[in-house]
């Protein structure tokens, strides 16, 4: 076994021994959570070993496009971001809060088990998904009250962080600031590096967990000529970012303009199909359903994804708030760009490019912004 390193020494892993990963995390307690493929797409999922993982496969994307594609070589992360995030397992989609029965002539509160999932390690995290899900933490943890569904699933996570070496021509991590190149927030770190005939990870440790994982793992320092080819890499990644949202004014630009014209122009193309919230990495409305058995004796509450793109979400007393596309379009995107630095001092985009390629119509909010920025300068 090689000596321990100093934190955030870079080490290698050869290809090869990739499967030791997988048994050191499954020592550690964790469930890992990675990329694999699932019905024509790249999908994160419960993955055992490599075998898993969707070796030598890629994806193009493009506005309201996805195909998977075959690479020329056999990288295990030579993708970029498909339709999940590690949203759905820190913030479940469909949630129990709580359950409550009657016998015996009493009422009784029914402990829920599922708040306390076990242990997740994800593998594969990008660095947009990383900035991702420390905007979540900052709307779940950040305020005076937890969410303890979110609590119980975060605090147990351990992150790692998978350094793109392919962007698609969605991408516009750059403009936001998240990426290509994770440099904090993650527990362990890995750059893949393939070259002809060599095939190995350059790891780099982000936490006292990811310093443990090292340890088990046992494996040498990197050289030089390794650190430079992971470097190079990260470096070929972000040549190939060519898509950029301008954020200069942008925040107060939206909230002056809520009747520009340019939503109804949007709304002619905007199927309000919500598939850019489901999509997105960050989106977090929700809705609450209680729900009773026939016989009245067994009661749930459930707390479900939701979409400002939904009627019943904007419902108050005598009716929905936002019933049109232009106005359910002009919410999310000045929530999302815009008033979330209100509430939470950040933005609430990340720049993956998911609501681009997922989007059926072909939107682009890159470009939707740019249209916007120009009508208004142009009156």
């Amino acid at each position: 076994m090689s000596a321990p390193s100093e934190r955030g020494a870079l080490q290698r892993l050869d290809a090869a021994r990739l499967d030791e990963l997988f048994s050191v995390l499954h020592a550690l307690g964790y469930t890992v959570v990675g990329p694999t493929l699932s019905d024509g797409a790249i999908v994160y999922d419960e993955i055992t070993s490599p075998r898993d993982l969707p070796q030598g496969w890629s994806d193009e994307q493009s506005a309201g496009r996805y195909r998977l594609a075959r690479r020329n070589d056999a990288a295990y992360f030579g993708y970029v971001v498909g339709p999940h995030s590690f949203k759905k397992y820190l913030f479940p989609p469909r949630q129990k809060l709580c359950a409550a029965a009657v016998g015996g002539g009493r009422l009784e509160i029914l402990d829920d088990d599922s708040v306390r999932p076990g242990r997740y390690a994800f593998l594969g995290v990008r660095a947009c998904e990383i900035t991702a899900i420390a905007i979540q933490d900052r709307v779940f943890l950040g305020g005076s009250i937890a969410d303890p569904v979110y609590a119980a699933r975060r605090n147990d996570a351990l992150i790692i962080a998978v350094q793109c070496t392919q962007a698609a021509a969605t991408c516009f991590c750059t403009s936001m600031g998240s990426g290509p190149k994770s440099t904090n927030g993650f527990d362990l770190g890995i750059t893949e590096v393939f070259e002809v005939g060599d095939h190995y990870f350059v790891l780099q440790s982000g936490s006292d967990r990811g310093e443990e994982v090292l340890a088990r793992l046992g494996v040498p320092s990197a050289t030089e000529v390794e650190a430079v080819a992971a470097m190079q890499a990260e470096a070929r990644t972000l040549a190939q970012i060519r898509k950029t949202l301008d954020t200069n004014g942008l925040k107060e630009q939206l909230q002056a303009h809520p009747e520009h014209p340019h939503w109804a122009d949007v709304a002619s193309r905007c199927l309000s199909c919500a598939n850019c919230t489901l999509v997105c990495p960050t989106c977090f409305c929700t809705t609450i359903e209680d729900v009773t058995d026939l016989t009245g004796e067994h009661a749930e509450r459930w707390r479900r994804m939701d979409s400002c793109f939904t009627n019943d979400f904007s419902y108050l007393h005598g009716g929905s708030v936002r019933t049109s596309t232009a106005a359910k379009y002009r919410q999310w995107m000045t929530h999302k760009l815009s008033t979330w630095w209100d509430q939470f001092g950040t933005s609430g985009c990340v720049g993956c490019g998911r609501c681009i390629t997922w989007c059926p119509a072909a939107i682009d909010i890159t470009e939707e912004v740019k249209e916007l920025q120009w009508k208004i300068s142009n009156g």
